[in-house]
This record gives structure tokens, C-alpha cells and sequence, in this order.
């Protein structure tokens, strides 16, 4: 916590006090902080265990955008208006499914997740991250956080095509593969083993920058997290609007990218971008099949005609 909020606000402070007291107390003598910024140091003064502060913001903070995202799309399969939207329109999740799908990503938040999400303050903090006040800038937190996403990206793809080599996919990945038809709340629906290792890409990429630039606040970490539990929700929706991000940003993976994965059970390993799978020829879907078969032929064309 930055030493001139503590010095300032510490001596006025007892066991006795609420959060609200610690918030005016904080207000009365850091007038240049905004309110988010007054709102987060009096938290963390209030809790006086910074690790408990964190880990308890971040375990609500995950649980809030991860199932108050995935609402909207299990609202959005009620209406028939939204049908034409739909990948796989002729399989539309039932009640049942989604619920024992939410039991499941709720038990693994709270076994493998939460200790995850509790040991990532002090590792964190070890080397370098920042928790106090004021905030890091918008821009260097857009640049930080665009760079995660290409390392993410990069990590998920080749661990990702790992999990569909045959041992590895029958013993760890194809938990997640029970829908052929994903849904919003089926973002999180893996093996421990695979939560472990697909989110070492989102929370270790950080960690690496940190290690190497020292400089990262947990703000910027919450936004990067934030943005990426959308990212992954919105894949598995099953939904590709005429105004989804992909038809904006042509290099934008969308929920077709990763439906045509679930429907086909190989390809489109990327998470947030399409270049790897591009690049290394692993498009799923029935125009990627054609052109590499067109390619094949030319090939063999080609060494008759020699």
C-alpha cells in the first residue's frame, strides 16, 4: 500500500472501525485520490492482511464476472428471436445440463481455483506487482494487457493442441469436450489438471512480465482477467452476431472459431486469435478442409508432372 495513504490514515484508525469510517478517514487526508482509488486503500487498511484482501477480492471479483457473464447468454437461449444467431441452432442447452454444468464450475472454483487465486498475492508481490494507490495510467495498462493476450494466446494454443494428443485428451481434455455444443457457463467446465494448466497462460504471463519489467498493479491484473473471463465466455456461447468483435477485428477468434473446435473436436487450438492456427494449417471447419485438400492435390500434381 502506498506509504503516504498509510502514514496519513493510520493513525486514526482502530480495531472499531468500519470500512465506511476507514473510506472518510482515507478521504479527509487524500484529497488527489479519485474514488476508486480512496475506495481500494481504505480496503486494504481496513482489512490489515493484504493477502486476505486480495484473495478475497479476487475470488468475488471472478465469481461476479464469470457467472453474471454467463446469465445473459443462458437469457439470451430463452428467446427464439436470438435462434438464427446461433451456430449449432439445432442444439440448444437444456436446464439440466446448464445447472449440473454450474455445480461442477462452482466445486472447481472453489477446490483448485481459490487456492490458486490465494497464493497469487504473495507470489505476485515477490517480485515486483504493485497493490497501492494511485492507479497505473489507462495507457500502460492497455499495453500490458494487449501483451498478455498474445502470450496467453500463444500459451493456449500449444497446450491446448497438446491436450487432443490421444492419452492426454482421453485422461485430462475431454471433460471439457462433453458439449459439442458449447455454452457460456461451459468456459471453466475442465479437468483440475486442465484448469491448472490452460491458467497458468492467464495468471503466469503477468507473473513473467512483472519478473522481468517490475511493473504491473493488481489493477491491471483484474482488468486482464476480466477481459479474458469475457473473452472465453463469449467463445463458448455459440453465438456470432453481425456485430461480434470478429467481424471488426478480422484476427478476433469469436465464438465460431472455438464452436467449430467443439463441433469437430480438432482444430482452432487458439484462444483470442486466429494467426496460430493460420499459420500452422490446424483451421477447422469445411473451408479450411477444402483448401488443404486443394493443396494436397496440387502437390501431388506437382511431382507427377516432374
Amino acid at each position: 500500500m502506498a506509504s503516504a495513504v498509510m502514514n496519513a490514515t493510520i493513525s486514526g484508525l482502530n480495531s472499531t472501525n468500519t470500512l465506511f469510517d476507514v473510506f472518510e478517514e482515507v478521504s479527509k487526508y487524500n484529497v488527489q485520490l479519485n474514488i476508486a482509488e480512496r475506495l481500494w486503500a481504505a480496503w486494504y487498511l481496513w482489512m490489515q492482511n493484504d493477502v486476505l484482501a486480495t484473495g478475497i477480492m479476487s475470488f468475488v471479483m471472478h465469481e461476479i464476472v464469470y457467472f453474471g457473464r454467463s446469465i445473459p447468454w443462458m437469457v439470451v437461449d430463452t428467446i427464439p428471436y436470438f435462434n438464427k444467431y446461433k451456430l449449432q441452432n439445432q442444439k440448444l442447452p437444456s436446464w439440466k445440463e446448464q445447472w449440473e454444468c454450474a455445480a461442477l464450475v462452482l466445486l472447481s472454483h472453489c477446490t483448485v481455483e481459490l487456492p490458486q487465486i490465494w497464493l497469487f498475492h504473495p507470489v505476485a508481490a515477490y517480485f515486483g506487482m504493485d497493490y497501492g494507490v494511485p492507479f497505473p495510467s489507462i495507457w500502460t495498462m492497455a499495453m500490458q494487457i494487449s501483451i498478455f493476450f498474445v502470450f496467453e494466446d500463444a500459451w493456449h494454443y500449444w497446450f491446448h493442441r497438446a491436450l487432443h494428443y490421444g492419452p492426454l485428451y482421453k485422461n485430462i481434455h475431454k471433460l471439457h469436450h462433453t458439449y459439442s455444443a458449447p455454452f457460456g457457463l461451459a468456459a471453466e467446465y475442465a479437468s483440475p489438471i486442465e484448469a491448472m494448466l490452460l491458467g497458468f497462460g492467464i495468471v503466469g504471463s503477468p507473473i513473467i512480465w512483472v519478473s522481468v519489467f517490475g511493473d504491473l498493479h493488481l489493477l491491471t491484473m483484474y482488468v486482464w482477467i476480466i477481459l479474458r473471463l469475457f473473452q472465453a465466455i463469449d467463445a463458448h456461447s455459440g453465438y456470432d452476431f453481425p456485430w461480434s468483435l470478429r467481424h471488426i477485428v478480422p484476427f478476433w477468434a469469436g465464438a465460431d472459431h472455438h464452436d467449430l473446435h467443439h463441433e469437430k473436436f480438432i482444430g482452432n487450438y487458439a484462444s483470442s486469435f486466429r494467426w496460430w492456427d493460420y499459420c500452422l494449417d490446424t483451421e477447422a471447419g469445411l473451408e479450411a478442409t477444402k483448401a488443404r485438400r486443394e493443396r494436397k492435390l496440387a502437390q501431388i500434381k506437382g511431382k507427377k508432372a516432374q
